[in-house]
């Protein structure tokens, strides 16, 4: 017996589905009792040349073949977008038809709408590829967990940045070097801008979150920072305090209060998220009855993706053979007070460049000290043309705090510049 499946797209990702349901259709057939065969993709340009050959299927250039089709019973959406893909799989759903997207963009704006849509016809949209390419962690967060209260995420989700800011940890390069080094080898895109702005980490943020804190996130909640301040300088600075700097993307809940953020941190390297190099991906779930989990893997990628679409297309496959359908209200939640910047008290890296003459640090220790902020540790560097640049660690603080500290430094005129201002995460307890 077939399962007829409609492919939306035949990019990178695309053409790995289509590899391993061929590859896998008799391993699969065993699993779930029925075989699935791709027949219809949707393309722009038919005549295109591609990896893979349409032995089973056929390309169209129209949406409706697929989507009106009664003999396809799921839809897979890897042709990327957002409203006008958003369209289409509204459509398929009212159509009856199950969908698998790895749209993370599309989720993070409409996941609420579409679960409601899919609840409301009696189908599934499983979005395991959305985050994490490979690794599983949309399934563990919405069914594995659910017996536990998740209070805390800390994830390195964006292989982008984490490549650019290994290589400039490992090797010296410069954020520019590190980022054409990125996009010589396909890990970065033309135009960088969501993976190095931190937009793409904090899509994926809002998915995880909603999972999490069954709370209902928007994007516009996370507070965001990129990467594009780092310099080599605060590399080796981190260095020298026994931390690595990565992208982290964090969620906490707290007694109801959600504080969302996306923004480059350093990290302990007693810390298993340190060790995350590459364009490796990893996220770290703090849990009460399972206590703290990592997942680790291939973020992204044509097989890692691809990986991930057809273990959503495998589970929808058994949920038809023994009838079972609906379950994607899971993330349709109420909405939660989030926290525009977190209440939690943390220690911050602070990098500065001042007028080399005395009493520059007493009058700094002294801001400090007004805006009952304490100092940790202190570096500190002679430059060229009469300046010196300080480094200041500072114990757990909370933002209102750290923001007088700030004011304070800015209103001395021996500061000439304040570089960065980055959070320092805490070893695990």
């Amino acid at each position: 017996m077939n399962l007829a499946i409609g492919l939306l797209g035949c990019g990178t990702v695309g053409q790995g589905v289509v590899q391993l349901a061929q590859k896998r259709a008799d391993m699969i057939r065993n699993l779930t009792g029925t075989r699935p065969v791709i027949r219809k993709v949707l393309v722009q340009n038919p005549n295109k040349k591609r990896a893979i050959e349409a032995t089973t299927f056929t390309y169209t250039t129209r949406p409706e073949d697929i989507l009106h089709d009664s003999d396809i019973r799921i839809v897979v959406e890897v042709m990327g977008g957002v409203e006008h893909t958003k369209d289409l799989i509204l459509e398929a759903l009212r159509s009856g038809k199950h969908v698998v997207t790895a749209n993370k963009d599309l989720m993070a704006v409409h996941g609420p709408e579409i679960l409601k849509t899919a609840e409301e016809n009696n189908v599934e949209i499983l979005y395991e590829a959305s985050v994490g390419g490979a690794i599983p962690l949309i399934r563990p967060l919405k069914d594995s967990l659910t017996a536990n209260e998740i209070t805390g995420l800390k994830g390195i989700i964006n292989g982008t940045t984490n490549y650019i800011l290994t290589q400039m940890t490992q090797t010296g390069a410069s954020f520019a070097e590190a980022l054409k080094e990125a996009q010589d080898l396909g890990f970065a895109e033309a135009d960088p801008t969501s993976d190095v702005d931190g937009l793409d980490a904090a899509r994926k943020l809002t998915i995880l979150a909603s999972l999490a804190f069954y709370a209902r996130v928007r994007l516009d909640e996370v507070e965001v920072q990129g990467i594009r301040s780092i310099t080599a300088r605060d590399v080796q600075y981190a260095a020298k305090l026994g931390t690595v700097i990565k992208l982290v993307a964090v969620g906490s809940d707290k007694s109801g209060h959600l504080s969302l953020s996306v923004r480059p941190a350093l990290i302990p390297k007693q810390h298993p998220l340190s060790q995350v190099s590459g364009s490796f991906n990893a996220l770290y779930v703090e849990a009460d009855a399972a206590g703290d989990l990592m997942f680790y893997g291939r973020g992204a990628g044509s097989l890692p993706t691809a990986s991930a679409v057809m273990g959503d297309v495998i589970s929808l496959m058994k949920d038809i053979q023994i009838g079972v359908s609906g379950r994607s209200a899971h993330m349709y939640m109420p909405a939660k007070h989030i926290d525009v910047s977190s209440s939690t008290p943390m220690r911050h890296y602070i990098r500065l460049t001042v007028t080399d003459e005395p009493g520059v640090f007493a009058r700094i220790a002294s801001g400090f000290a007004q805006a009952n902020v304490s100092m940790e540790t202190v570096l500190q560097q002679l430059l060229e043309d009469a300046t010196a640049e300080i480094v200041i660690v500072t114990h757990a603080v909370e933002h209102t705090a750290l923001r007088k500290a700030l004011q304070s430094l800015e209103s001395l005129t021996s500061v000439q510049k304040i570089h960065n201002v980055l959070p320092v995460e805490s070893n695990p307890v």
